[in-house]
């Protein structure tokens, strides 16, 4: 049986969701987050997010998604479409990490997002529009985080089709 497919994504309140090819803010608890939930499983990326990437993250499959036919880069498995991607991850949990091209592709096919909402309007050059705007999720879990010094309010939502 096939896993569920999993959007993972952090997104501020006006949308945004990279600057630069990379996080507009510093949530070392969200990138912990995103370390537990991911191990393990394969991260399914586009080639932008994959090369905003610190490098290979250990303990998972990177599967990159590129209309560029000759693109490769070792440590990666490479898929020209979404369903090509899905049967490279095959069993494993599947983890769609970006970027916002990827995050619609993936979104009609997903079940659950892992969603960390970054409180207030962040600049930035890439955005996604709420999911909740765009299907039936249903929030089945919330974890509110207050504002510390620089690092701005964020809540860790999990989003269930419903």
């Amino acid at each position: 049986m096939i896993n569920p497919l999993t959007l993972i994504v952090a997104r501020s309140a006006n949308g945004v969701i990279g600057r630069d090819g990379g996080l507009p803010w510093r949530l070392s608890a969200d990138l912990k987050r995103f370390k537990s939930l991911t191990m393990g499983g394969a991260m399914i990326m586009g080639r932008k997010t994959f090369d905003g990437l610190p490098g290979l993250l250990p303990g998972r499959r990177h599967i990159v998604v590129t209309r560029d036919r000759r693109w490769s880069a070792t440590g990666t498995e490479v898929a020209h479409s979404a369903a090509e991607a899905l049967a490279l991850a095959g069993d494993e949990p599947a983890w769609v990490i970006g970027g916002a091209e990827i995050f619609a592709l993936f979104l009609p096919m997903a079940e659950r997002i892992e969603l960390t909402e970054v409180v207030g309007d962040i600049a930035g050059d890439t955005v996604m529009p709420d999911p909740r705007d765009v299907g039936e999720w249903n929030e089945v879990s919330r974890e509110e985080h207050g504002a510390d010094g620089d690092r701005p309010a964020y809540a860790f939502v999990t989003l269930v089709r419903g």
